[in-house]
């Protein structure tokens, strides 16, 4: 998927995110994980957490397996790339 090619908003992310297991959100130094599978989070904070100000998906955003990545952060990446 290109973001630059399609925008995907708030009424996308359940299509989007559909087989995934786990999502981790990073802004700056701060990372939310929501549990795909049972579904039992916030959705307000769920789409604060991976939409930017504009009401489009937040870049980088990647997956992994049945792991969503979305956002950027030193820590995190290290932690989930095990560099």
């Amino acid at each position: 998927m290109d973001a630059r090619k399609e925008r995907y908003g708030a009424k996308d992310l359940d299509a989007l995110f559909d087989g995934g297991t786990k999502l981790i959100a990073v802004r700056g130094k701060k990372a939310q994980t929501f549990d795909l599978k049972k579904g039992e989070y916030d959705r307000a904070a769920f789409e604060k957490a991976v939409l930017g100000p504009t009401g489009n998906l937040r870049a980088p955003t990647m997956r992994m397996g049945k792991t969503w990545l979305v956002g950027y952060g030193d820590e995190t990446y290290a932690e989930v790339f095990g560099a």
